[in-house]
């Protein structure tokens, strides 16, 4: 359900606020939780523009919507590849190699998984077994 209204976020915001960049989008309850980033940075003001962009999604949700700060969500390939190098938390819907959560850094993204350098060696993850990662402070 939050892939589908992830997707739809996407599309709206792409032609309302194109310079926005949805991160991630989580349904919890009632309510969207929506994180998002733009090049020149996340404010007050563009979160209330965001949130007025919405408006039918507001007919069937709450929405809070913020900036991604220090421990970002990732949810694409292309977040993972931005920040190779970072450590990360990578958590899994099951267990992958006995375990459901990986912290470690990053270090590979192709377009099918993450490769994470985590305390019990090198995993690699694909996208479609991730239920949520996000930057982690070091």
């Amino acid at each position: 359900m939050s892939a589908t209204i992830q997707a739809e976020i996407e599309s709206k915001l792409a032609e309302r606020e194109p310079e926005v960049e949805v991160l991630l989008a989580e349904l919890q309850g009632d309510t969207v939780e929506l994180f998002i980033d733009h090049p020149e940075g996340v404010t007050l003001e563009l979160c209330e523009r965001v949130t007025h962009a919405l408006p039918e999604l507001l007919e069937k949700y709450g929405l809070t919507v913020s900036s991604p700060g220090p421990e970002r969500p990732l949810s694409k390939p292309e977040h993972f590849r931005r920040f190779i190098g970072r450590r990360a938390r990578v958590r899994t819907r099951d267990e992958h190699d006995g375990r459901r959560s990986f912290t470690g850094e990053l270090v590979g993204a192709s377009e099918t998984e993450v490769t994470v350098a985590a305390g019990t060696g090198i995993v690699a993850i694909p996208y479609d077994a991730i239920s949520r990662s996000n930057l982690v402070e070091s």
